[in-house]
């Protein structure tokens, strides 16, 4: 485990984390299954998971009083979701911690956003249980504060599905619908969504998942319909 960034991080902000538990942390169920069964990080996961959700909150809570509870849940679901704990984890490089079974390093597993984001939660349960939550709320706030920020910044693409709905439904535009195509093997998809509002379809957006093919669809949609809505009010073919 020497030259983990993740442990260097740790150590910079003055916490001692127990080395077996950040070996717990780092153990996906496909090595402990292959191991004979050995403990793997899905009950630190789960305790990591509920201590990200509650230090994100509060600090929105404390950091922007004026806005809404509409508003705070949407920023923090923009901070606390797989993609946003998987870049947070790569940055860590915590990747190459990860102890996974053969058939998960075969296919990429250690970089792979489910697992990694996982493997993230572990290490912030590891860090609950051995240093206390003034520790877990430390480092909370060390990776996702820049992350909130960002989001708090972003006013319609916090979420750009959602914007994309109200501006069609501001311009009586209908529903919007999204087609959607993948390609690559089981391990490594990709996906293409191009958004169709009021009989136009606009520039496609892509990723490793649907939901951030739509997001990126969306994007380009809103973009589009708020440069020039006044020509697209009127159904009449692909912009």
């Amino acid at each position: 485990m020497a030259g983990s960034r993740a442990l260097e991080l740790l150590d910079q902000l003055g916490i001692e984390l127990d080395p077996q538990l950040f070996q717990l942390a780092m153990t996906h169920r496909s090595f402990a299954y292959e191991n004979g069964g050995l403990p793997h990080n899905e009950r630190l996961e789960f305790l990591g998971d509920a201590v990200l959700g509650v230090v994100v909150t509060e600090h929105l809570y404390r950091s922007y009083p004026e806005l809404p509870e509409g508003r705070l849940a949407k920023l923090r679901a923009a901070v606390v979701n797989s993609n946003s704990l998987a870049d947070v984890a790569r940055t860590l490089d915590l990747g190459s911690q990860i102890r996974l079974g053969r058939g998960e390093q075969a296919t990429g597993g250690a970089d792979k956003s489910s697992i990694l984001a996982d493997s993230l939660e572990a290490l912030l349960g590891a860090v609950l249980i051995s240093a206390g939550r003034d520790a877990a709320d430390r480092l909370v706030r060390h990776l996702f504060d820049p992350l909130v920020a960002t989001a708090a910044s972003l006013g319609a693409g916090l979420d750009w599905k959602t914007s994309l709905q109200e501006l069609a439904a501001e311009l009586e535009l209908g529903s919007v619908s999204y087609r959607i195509s993948e390609s690559g093997p089981d391990h490594d998809k990709r996906f293409e969504a191009v958004a169709v509002v009021g009989g136009h379809s606009f520039e496609p957006g892509y990723g490793t998942s649907k939901k951030q093919a739509e997001q990126g669809a969306a994007e380009h949609a809103f973009s589009a319909l708020s440069a020039d809505a006044a020509t697209l009010v009127t159904p009449g073919g692909d912009a």
